[in-house]
């Protein structure tokens, strides 16, 4: 099937990449979800599909498409009424602040209800701390449960190309005041992530940043920059490990067929920064590696030479 301007889109342009970033005990692993299904493999990458669902049946993929474009054409709407909001804020940057996670709120949660994945939602009650929250990244619909569950007051940071990449949505994201890196400049990547620090003290704000820097292409966990652990040192921020699982089989990398797999979000509690130091940089980007390695299921733990054999300990604000 021929993709249209708006399959190009959505397959071409990596869509979600605008959180990534370059530069307690921990608990068991959950239970893997039990589905009326099977797991397929397609090209080394694993995926979620059900009895009936076959990438060669038409009806499946016809009901995909009619959501994906039912998706692309709400989420137009919205930005562009959010984007008249924005405009009327001018003056007020931290109320565009605001209006962009209400913004995040109603879209992402009107797109997730329009996909229909079943969604499970735990450890909820650390999702309204002031924090920089972490996810890993499989899959769009990563982006659009973030949209939805990141707490008011959060902001992420995007390459600076953001708002030429992507129509409406990037000039949204300016608008609301999020903030914005050069990642082909280490130099001036450093001193941006400086700055953000600094507004996020300031403001009294939340990020939220994808540690992986980059989407995996099989659900599996990707070795992590040093962009999260430099703003944790900058603004002792704790750090709230957000782990999504089953985003990769529904709607995996390169594709446009969204499949009905059940999805998690989980939040675990809060790793105090507060004592970090510069020189153990490396020790705490393995520390929370391994928190995630630890609590994601089989098919999304990092391959065996990524995966470090002592797991770390950390310290959270529950204890």
């Amino acid at each position: 099937m021929e993709t249209s301007g708006l399959g190009g889109f959505l397959r071409n342009r990596r869509f979600g990449s605008y959180f990534d970033a370059s530069t307690g005990p921990t608990t068991e692993p959950p239970p893997r979800a039990v589905v009326d299904g099977q797991q397929k493999r397609a090209g080394g990458h694993e995926y979620y599909t059900d009895g009936n669902d076959d990438d060669g049946g038409w009806f499946p993929v016809l009901i995909s498409w009619v959501r994906i474009v039912v998706c692309f054409v709400s989420m137009m709407l919205t930005t562009f009424i959010w984007g008249v909001i924005m405009v009327l804020l001018l003056p007020w940057p931290y109320q565009r602040i605001r209006q962009g996670n209400i913004y995040g709120h109603v879209t992402g949660k009107m797109l997730m209800w329009i996909l229909g994945n079943p969604i499970t939602i735990e450890g909820a009650e650390y999702s309204n701390e002031r924090a920089i929250y972490i996810s890993n990244h499989a899959s769009p619909i990563d982006i659009f449960l973030i949209m939805w569950l990141t707490p008011t007051g959060t902001v992420g940071i995007a390459k600076k190309e953001v708002d030429n990449i992507y129509p409406l949505f990037g000039q949204l994201y300016v608008l609301a005041n999020h903030l914005r890196i050069d990642r082909s400049n280490p130099k001036a990547a450093i001193e941006s992530m400086k700055e953000a620090a600094d507004a996020v003290v300031r403001n009294n704000l939340s990020l939220i940043i994808f540690p992986e820097g980059t989407r995996s292409k099989n659900g599996r966990l990707l070795p992590f920059k040093k962009g999260f652990v430099h703003l944790a040192l900058q603004t002792r921020r704790p750090i709230v490990p957000i782990i999504l699982t089953g985003t990769h089989r529904s709607w995996r990398k390169g594709s446009l067929h969204v499949r009905p797999a059940p999805l998690t979000v989980r939040y675990l509690p809060p790793i105090r920064t507060d004592d970090w130091t510069p020189d153990k940089i490396e020790d705490y980007i393995k520390l929370v590696h391994d928190v995630y390695a630890k609590n994601l299921p089989d098919s999304q733990r990092p391959t065996p030479p990524a995966l470090s054999e002592n797991g770390g300990s950390c310290r959270t604000v529950a204890s």
